[in-house]
């Protein structure tokens, strides 16, 4: 049986910026991106279904069974229990959300099709990644899930550095080459996941839930909360709390993160704070780009969306509830906009364009910096996502922002 991840086009949308550049299957929220925790809990290649610009193959039909699951939907033990029973041409819903689907016929499967099938409920719990503040509203769960999923039936590396103190050390794991050296680790709330490679270095101060990445770093004296996760090859430093990292960037000196996602190939400039809490506690608002306009997350706590290839200078300060797109270049004093279009270069002065050949130039130093080399299908997705991004841009008209 084939298994594929279906992104649903109403929710790309909803998860821009972080969606531009990446389909959903691969954004990361706990310690692994969607489409690994598929993999793993079904012991099996699962592969995307999304648009043709980020480079993945259109599936094919060959009357084989093929399990069809919302790119958005994460794992969990009751609901693929839920898939294993599930019979060809029934759909999993809970409500009117589609969950999951077992079909014969891939080429025609669309919306007319999923109306089609026959509906099984499910009761239980779920756990949708549908707007970009969802990532860090359920980081924590997800790391303790994915902490099992990862840990079960294997042992952590010794942890042997004497000036190190931990606390509830059972709900601690170190992969192969991980190393840490005179931190606090507070396992007490939460598990803590120590990647491949990665090293947390003198006096870091760590609460669990916390995952660090393969090769990923937490530089000296960081003090970090609980509900985070540092993809691989990411190097953070300062204060940080219920935010994610998707990968390969950098907050690498003081400054404060909170209930923020960042994505890959960033760079927070040192001293770098982000507001996460209006003064007056009410509720934030956040740019929704399915209707071109603020919308309320439910939230007193949000910080800060970013989307990939995107940097700022040293003590940029944002805003509460504030989207940066894709390889953006923010500098200056004082609070830039809450919204902030890919593609765009300057501050609280105002923004111009950064030329898609400077923004190519920049980005293939950054990867080669980390040993990653620059694609035909990075690209491609640059392209596609300036293009797409036009629009926001009204600067370009000569109107202003």
């Amino acid at each position: 049986m084939k298994i594929f991840l279906l992104d649903i086009a109403e929710t790309r949308l909803q998860l821009l910026p972080l969606t531009y550049t990446r389909c959903i299957g691969e954004l990361r929220v706990g310690i692994l991106k969607i489409q690994e925790k598929w993999s793993i809990t079904l012991d099996s290649e699962v592969s995307i279904i999304t648009e043709t610009y980020l480079g993945k193959e259109k599936p094919k039909s060959n009357g084989a069974t093929q399990l069809i699951i919302n790119a958005s939907l994460c794992p969990n033990p009751l609901l693929t229990k839920a898939l294993e029973v599930l019979k060809e041409n029934q759909k999993l819903v809970q409500g009117n959300t589609f969950l999951a689907a077992k079909i014969t016929s891939m080429a025609a499967f669309d919306i007319k099709l999923r109306e089609n099938l026959t509906s099984i409920e499910y009761p239980g719990k779920i756990d949708l990644i549908e707007r970009p503040w969802d990532i860090f509203v359920k980081n924590g769960d997800q790391i303790r899930l994915d902490f099992d999923l990862l840990t079960k039936d294997r042992k952590s590396k010794t942890l042997t550095d004497p000036h190190t103190r931990v606390y509830n050390e059972k709900n601690i794991f170190l992969e192969e080459g991980a190393e840490v050296t005179a931190a606090i680790l507070n396992a007490k709330n939460g598990p803590i996941y120590i990647g491949k490679n990665a090293k947390i270095h003198e006096g870091a101060i760590i609460k669990g839930p916390f995952a660090l990445c393969e090769n990923g770093q937490v530089n000296m004296g960081a003090k970090i909360r609980g509900d985070s996760t540092f993809g691989p090859y990411t190097k953070v430093g300062g204060e940080v709390t219920n935010s994610v990292i998707m990968g390969y960037s950098n907050k690498g000196h003081e400054g404060y993160l909170g209930n923020s996602v960042i994505g890959e190939w960033c760079n927070l400039g040192a001293d770098t704070n982000t507001s996460n809490m209006k003064n007056n506690y009410s509720q934030i608002k956040m740019w929704d780009y399915t209707k071109d306009s603020f919308v309320k997350t439910g939230l007193q706590f949000c910080g800060l969306i970013m989307g990939d290839h995107s940097k700022c200078g040293i003590n940029t300060m944002f805003n509460t509830g504030t989207v940066v797109g894709v390889s953006t270049n923010i500098f200056g004093s004082g609070y830039p906009r809450n919204v902030i279009p890919s593609f765009s270069w300057g501050g609280v002065n105002g923004f111009s364009t950064h030329a898609l050949n400077k923004a190519k130039e920049t980005a293939t130093i950054a990867m080669r910096r980390k040993t990653k080399e620059w694609s035909k299908l990075d690209d491609d997705i640059f392209e596609e996502v300036f293009d797409r991004s036009a629009r926001y841009r009204v600067w370009e008209n000569n109107d202003k922002l």
